[in-house]
């Protein structure tokens, strides 16, 4: 067997469908394609409004935005709430800032 630079791929993509195919690395790589599809939706929409198709470029980009919303919604609420907190402390302290009030 000869030994290039494609061969250290093909060993990776061997062991990454085996792992797959044995059902130990199919959640894992689940969740990671459901987090980059959306990421790669917002880039080729942020893309597509640079090159002048602003319609679909911005219908491709809010498709993405909403899905990785989706993605991380779990994320959002713990977010907030320290937002909210850190928020509640700055009033108390007193320090206003003219960017919020």
């Amino acid at each position: 067997m000869r030994t290039n630079k494609t061969s250290g791929w093909a060993i990776v993509l061997i062991a990454i469908g085996a792992l797959m195919l044995l059902g130990v690395f199919a959640p894992l790589f689940g969740r990671l394609i459901g987090l980059i599809f959306p990421i790669l939706m917002i880039v080729l929409g942020y893309y597509g409004i640079r090159r002048g198709k602003v319609v679909i470029g911005t219908i491709i980009l809010a498709f993405g935005v909403m899905g990785l919303l989706a993605k991380l919604s779990w994320i959002i609420g713990p977010l907030l709430g320290i937002a909210l907190v850190v928020f509640g402390i700055m009033l108390l302290k007193g320090k206003k800032s003219s960017k919020w009030m």
